[in-house]
């Protein structure tokens, strides 16, 4: 099963990180890169900072050393580095940084991640998650978002769908199997990372009430 490593590449200029970008999905490497990584390698640009996703540790080292050849042929001076995705801290990190000890160091690395969130929430002034709840009909959304807002909870409609926002994953989790139990049969209700559109021509945050849910 694939995982989740990212080799960063930082340039002093964007034109350079683009032209290695260009390299590297360039016909001429497409061989060498399925030769040496046996899988798929996704390359992305980002001002000067080059990433390259892969699936295992080795491929990130096989792409490592394809850049390190690359950046001395073109007297290019880079910057290199290997981070992993912990899935509990949910970011990249240093893969060699040590693991949880045990269930209360990923309890404590998952509080610090729900706070990071709801910080974050507070500061940007919408929420970073929202319960996205598809009804089968407009009416039957109409009758849960009066319900809902009966309850106190705000929330967004749109046609057959109902939009109701919360600080961090947590809180949205806890929502959402909320949610599900008021929900009219045939109904589907997930959990999304915020679409910020739909909360920025609004003239308040409605949703700062709803952190906390999860914890």
């Amino acid at each position: 099963m694939n995982d989740d490593w990212r080799l960063v590449i930082t340039l002093r200029e964007d034109g350079l990180a683009h032209q290695l970008g260009e390299q590297l999905n360039a016909d001429e490497l497409e061989h060498d890169l399925e030769h040496t990584f046996h899988d798929r390698v996704i390359v992305s640009v980002n001002g000067p900072t080059v990433f390259c996703y892969t699936g295992t540790r080795d491929q990130a080292q096989r792409a490592q050393e394809l850049v390190r050849g690359i950046a001395a042929e073109h007297d290019w001076p880079v910057e290199l580095a290997i981070t992993h995705w912990h899935p509990v801290a949910e970011e990249w990190q240093d893969p060699d940084a040590a693991e949880p000890a045990g269930p209360a160091a990923t309890e404590v690395e998952r509080e610090e991640r729900v706070a990071d969130e709801r910080a974050e929430s507070a500061e940007q002034g919408y929420p970073d998650f929202e319960v996205r709840i598809q009804c089968d009909s407009r009416h039957d959304a109409v009758q849960l978002a009066h319900h809902l807002r009966d309850e106190g909870i705000p929330l967004v409609h749109r046609w057959s769908y109902l939009l109701v926002g919360a600080t961090d994953e947590d809180s949205a989790n806890a929502l959402a199997d909320q949610l599900r139990a008021q929900a009219p049969a045939g109904a589907t209700v997930t959990v999304e990372t915020n679409q910020r559109a739909i909360y920025e021509n609004r003239p308040f945050n409605p949703f700062t009430l709803l952190g906390g849910l999860g914890g």
